[in-house]
């Protein structure tokens, strides 16, 4: 497979070039919807920075502490990682997890606003839907690093994973479920729902109902798409994903609900 192309001395990759992407394209959506409701777009380009390195670092810190089968099978465990910390500082060996990096994206917007005196619940609205574009960009360069495949299918969209991507005991199935497409498209699916939303609805949501609705809606698919996941991150013998979405889901719609009866700017 084709890993990616050629800048000068420098290959970029798929993958990487698919994450800085989408990571663009959804901070001038997110750019465009602050200018669209009457703010300065440079709010989201000061924000740029802040939320891509913590949320980096926090993804990168819910691998270390919940890898996923994949990694522990390399013997990259959270054991391994406290031990040998250059490791855990190499990105490029493991992974990342999307769990880690709304906790610590949250815990920067909540400093921003609070900052820069502005609302935590308008700044939210504007980014959401450049989130749910960004991760919809995002997860196709899945697919180049042979990663986040499902469990086996005959199903005529299945796709090959080269042996040495398979996990241990799967050496001889060939074909997967496209987990990455799923969830891409679901992704592009929330990412038109939040668009509409707030345009058709501006008048009846309340500041920060756009956000909570990405959120609950991507625990949604997250939840759903872990039961075809075969590379799980296991703690305790729970799907510790499965369960945070969980969680993320209860707060996001309770949150929804106490927006909308009993609504206050933070």
């Amino acid at each position: 497979m084709n890993e990616g192309f050629q800048i000068g001395p420098w290959l970029m990759r798929w993958n990487g070039f698919l994450l800085v992407l989408g990571v663009a394209a959804g901070t001038l959506l997110a750019a465009y919807q602050a200018k669209r409701r009457g703010y300065d777009p440079e709010i989201i380009y000061y924000l740029f920075l802040p939320l891509v390195i913590w949320g980096t670092i926090g993804a990168r810190l819910w691998h270390i502490f919940t890898p996923p089968l994949s990694s522990v099978q390399l013997g990259l465990t959270t054991g391994h990682y406290l031990t040998h910390p250059l490791d855990a500082l190499a990105f490029w060996t493991g992974g990342f997890g999307i769990p880690g990096a709304i906790i610590a994206g949250t815990i920067v917007l909540i400093l921003f606003a609070r900052s820069n005196e502005i609302s935590f619940w308008e700044l939210t609205d504007l980014l959401a839907p450049g989130f749910a574009l960004a991760q919809g960009i995002g997860r196709i360069g899945n697919y180049f690093n042979q990663e986040l495949y499902g469990l086996p299918t005959n199903l005529p969209w299945g796709i090959f994973i080269d042996p040495a991507s398979r996990l241990i005991g799967y050496e001889e199935v060939h074909f997967y479920h496209p987990l990455f497409a799923y969830e891409s498209i679901l992704n592009f699916a929330n990412l038109f729902l939040l668009l509409w939303l707030a345009r058709r609805l501006s008048e009846k949501l309340k500041a920060g109902g756009i956000f909570l609705i990405y959120l609950a809606v991507y625990s949604v698919v997250r939840f759903l798409l872990e039961f075809l996941r075969l590379d799980v991150a296991l703690v305790g013998g729970w799907n510790i994903n499965q369960l945070f979405f969980v969680l993320l889901f209860i707060c996001a719609g309770g949150g929804l609900f106490w927006r909308h009866r009993f609504a206050r700017e933070l």
